[in-house]
């Protein structure tokens, strides 16, 4: 009898536990229902000769005639420059107006980047270090963009941006340390050359895997916004980067959480070995700018890191340069 009892204790709890299960989802089910005929009777009623559409995340027109949008008839992304080849500006307007002194030390910082390049490249060919990547025809893109940050601005790098860590006040001494992996390298040794990083600089370590950085780059942005912190992220990568998943998927969490994020990117025409006709179709993404002179970079980041901190959301600069070697 007390097993009698026993059992039938426990399908009494059985059957308490799936009313109760089935309730729950019965009564979750209503409230979706609910919120979608809320959501419908709240739509406005269109005036049927300007009728739109009003589909989630996307704002098009209705059209009574089937048509496929080719590449080749859409012109290209107008590309912003301020001087012309010879470094005359082109529009007076434009003319960012700087100092003779800020343009004289982006011009000292553009030289110094270009010989330690020129040292530590010949010292990798002759076997003194194991690797090394140069920055040849990006200077101005580096010291511009640096420029227009602010000290407490976090930075997450590929392996092209050593220019923004020179103008952060990295040492000519703790670049050798770095690519020399000696005792007086911030890392111990522990990485390969040219993954720099400095905590107090707010340079975050470089990676090798091509496009980590932009996901990691987006959580930082998202917890600076969380904590109501008046700072920014930029996110340098190259355009072979841009074609890795990680990319995509960075791209849309930023724009979706509105993260104070400059994603930038370095289109030197290469992407490692492979040419920009050859890895992805179309005409690019972002708003591309002439990326030869700091001068122009410096105010023209300047602008979107304002509209950042006013909390409008994530921008994408596509700087487009030759790469020297």
């Amino acid at each position: 009898m007390a097993a009698v009892s026993s059992m039938g204790k426990m399908y009494g709890l059985c059957f308490h536990a799936a009313r109760q299960t089935a309730g729950l989802k019965a009564s979750r089910l209503l409230h979706r229902r609910a919120f979608r005929i809320s959501a419908v009777h709240q739509q406005q009623p269109f005036d049927s000769s300007l009728e739109k559409p009003q589909f989630p995340g996307a704002s098009a027109e209705f059209v009574d005639h089937l048509e496929f949008i080719q590449p080749n008839v859409i012109s290209g992304i107008p590309v912003y420059r301020v001087m012309d080849r010879q470094g005359n500006i082109i529009n007076p307007s434009q003319d960012p107006q700087l100092s003779k002194e800020t343009v004289l030390n982006f011009y000292q910082k553009m030289t110094l980047l270009n010989t330690m390049d020129r040292i530590l490249y010949e010292s990798q060919r002759q076997g003194r270090i194991s690797f090394y990547m140069t920055n040849y025809g990006e200077e101005g893109t580096h010291i511009g963009s640096a420029a227009a940050l602010e000290p407490t601005d976090m930075v997450f790098g590929q392996y092209r941006e050593a220019g923004v860590l020179m103008y952060r006040g990295f040492s000519l001494d703790l670049f050798m340390a770095q690519c020399y992996a000696n005792a007086d390298d911030l890392g111990k040794g522990r990485q390969m050359p040219v993954h720099y990083g400095c905590k107090d600089l707010n340079f975050v370590t470089i990676s090798s895997p091509l496009a980590t950085q932009i996901p990691q780059a987006v959580g930082a942005a998202y917890a600076l916004k969380r904590e109501n912190l008046n700072r920014a992220v930029v996110c340098y990568f190259g355009e072979g980067a841009a074609s890795e998943g990680d990319a995509h998927a960075g791209f849309n969490f930023s724009a979706t959480l509105e993260c104070p994020l400059i994603f930038f990117c370095r289109n030197n025409g290469y992407a490692i070995s492979t040419p920009t006709n050859e890895q992805y179709r179309g005409d690019g993404i972002g708003e591309p700018q002439r990326g030869i002179s700091a001068r122009l970079f410096c105010p023209l980041l300047h602008s979107p890191l304002v509209l950042l901190n006013s909390g409008s959301g994530s921008r994408l600069w596509h700087a487009v340069h030759p790469r020297g070697r």
